[in-house]
C-alpha cells in the first residue's frame, strides 16, 4: 500500500490553488479523498463550509465550458477523463485581477475556485471527460456572476485543441457570445 498525501500548489491568482488529492493505492486500485475540511485547515486554506450543490458535467471530446465566475466559491476537478482548466480572476478589488491561469486536470487533481475567479475548462481526453463541481451556493439562472469569452485572443490561453465558435457541439452560443476580458474589467 502506498499513500500520498494532500499537496497544495499556489498559483499566481489569489486565493485559488491547485490540490492533489491524498491517494492510497493498492493491489485493488486507488482511493482519493476528494475534500476533507481539516486537511484544508491544516494547509492553511478556508474550508469550503457547507457543500450545498455537486455537479458532474459529461463533456465530448474538444467541448469547452465556461468561463463562468459565479457568486459561489467551488471546488473542481476530474472524475474521468482529462481536462485543460482556465481560470481568470474577474474580481474587482483583487490583487490578481485580469490574471489567468492554466491547470492539466487528471482524476486527483482538484482546483479551489474563489467566488469571482471565473472557471472553465476543455475537454482533452479521446473520450467523454466527466467534470465535477462543488459548490457552496446552489446555482441560480439569475446568481450575480460574470463571464468572459472562452475564445478572447486578449486572454492569452492556449487552448490544446482548436476551437470552432460555430459548433455547438464545442462551444455555447452563451459562451461564444461572452464579452472580452477587457469590456468585464473595464465595466466595472
Amino acid at each position: 500500500m502506498s499513500i500520498r498525501p494532500l499537496q497544495v500548489d499556489s498559483t499566481p491568482i489569489d486565493g485559488l490553488v491547485v490540490l492533489r488529492a491524498k491517494q492510497v493505492s493498492d493491489e485493488r486500485g486507488v482511493v482519493r479523498e476528494l475534500y476533507r475540511a481539516s486537511d484544508l485547515a491544516a494547509a492553511g486554506l478556508e474550508p469550503l463550509g457547507r457543500i450545498v450543490q455537486v455537479n458532474l458535467t459529461e463533456t465530448r471530446h474538444g467541448a469547452v465550458r465556461g468561463i463562468h465566475a459565479e457568486a459561489m466559491t467551488k471546488l473542481v476537478g476530474v472524475a474521468s477523463g482529462e481536462g485543460f482548466g482556465a481560470y481568470v480572476d474577474l474580481r474587482s478589488h483583487s490583487p490578481s485581477r485580469g490574471v489567468v491561469h492554466t491547470v492539466h486536470l487528471v482524476p486527483g487533481v482538484q482546483v479551489l475556485v474563489p467566488q469571482g475567479v471565473g472557471n472553465g475548462f476543455q475537454a482533452t481526453a479521446p473520450g467523454p471527460t466527466q467534470y465535477l463541481y462543488c459548490f457552496d451556493a446552489e446555482w441560480q439562472p439569475d446568481m450575480p456572476g460574470r463571464a468572459v469569452s472562452p475564445l478572447d485572443g486578449g486572454l492569452g490561453i492556449a487552448w490544446p485543441l482548436p476551437i470552432d465558435a460555430a459548433d455547438r457541439a464545442q462551444i455555447s452560443a452563451k459562451d461564444a457570445g461572452a464579452p472580452a476580458l477587457d469590456q468585464v474589467l473595464t465595466a466595472e
